[in-house]
């Protein structure tokens, strides 16, 4: 990453009103928000156009480990976004920044969903990519709205293309709850289907720093 630039809040609100107005939308992800305008215009046009199924991915610290929000854009994120999702889906840095504590191991990982959950979020998607010792295998812990916990459990892939693993995730799970589906059978799919891109990319070399996964590893003929 070399720059941010972030466009102004009604912007964004006018191209979320241009899809659901047009289109409509059964469910949705957020992903990087760049300040605390943009988070107030997402809630306000998530509320205008009931978007009911609303996943949000706290997009705050890049894979390189480069800080993306400042405290008032995430401040307006946890306030604003939380209690509208039915799904938040951080990351191991991300909660514990949300939390103030470092969160790096297995047995942390339900505490550390519950706490978050208490910040306002119906359902938490604690995602294990940065889990130490990082040669062991790569739980992702779901809680739900009725607390139950379920941990999805994948082999790690020795590879740097993991740029967009959240974001996919999360875009994932919304197609999912879009196409009818329950939110842990969503999480489900979408975690074997990056898990499945991620493999599937593994061997690419695409310019400097972190590839991308391959999204398109199997393709449909849509008709």
């Amino acid at each position: 990453m070399t720059g941010v630039h972030a466009i102004p809040a009604d912007m964004v609100a006018a191209q979320i009103d241009a899809v659901a107005s047009d289109i409509g939308v059964d469910a949705a992800k957020t992903g990087m928000l760049g300040t605390a305008a943009i988070v107030e215009a997402v809630a306000a046009t998530v509320d205008r156009h009931g978007i009911r199924q609303l996943v949000v991915d706290p997009v705050m610290i890049s894979t390189s480990g480069a800080t993306l929000a400042d405290d008032a854009t995430t401040q307006a994120m946890v306030r604003l976004l939380f209690p509208r999702a039915v799904l938040v889906t951080p990351n191991l840095p991300e909660a514990s920044y949300l939390l103030g504590r470092k969160i790096t191991r297995r047995e942390e990982m339900e505490q550390a969903a519950r706490d978050l959950a208490a910040l306002g979020c119906p359902a938490v998607l604690l995602k294990g990519g940065h889990l130490e010792p990082a040669d062991a295998g790569l739980d992702d812990l779901l809680l739900s709205a009725d607390g139950t916990v379920r941990v999805f459990t994948h082999q790690r892939v020795d590879t740097r293309n993991l740029h967009g693993t959240g974001c996919t995730l999360a875009a994932a799970i919304a197609a999912q709850l879009a196409r009818g589906d329950k939110l842990e059978d969503a999480v489900e799919v979408a975690l074997d289907f990056v898990a499945d891109a991620i493999v599937a990319g593994a061997d690419f070399t695409l310019g400097a720093g972190n590839g991308p996964l391959n999204h398109g590893f199997a393709p449909r003929v849509l008709g």
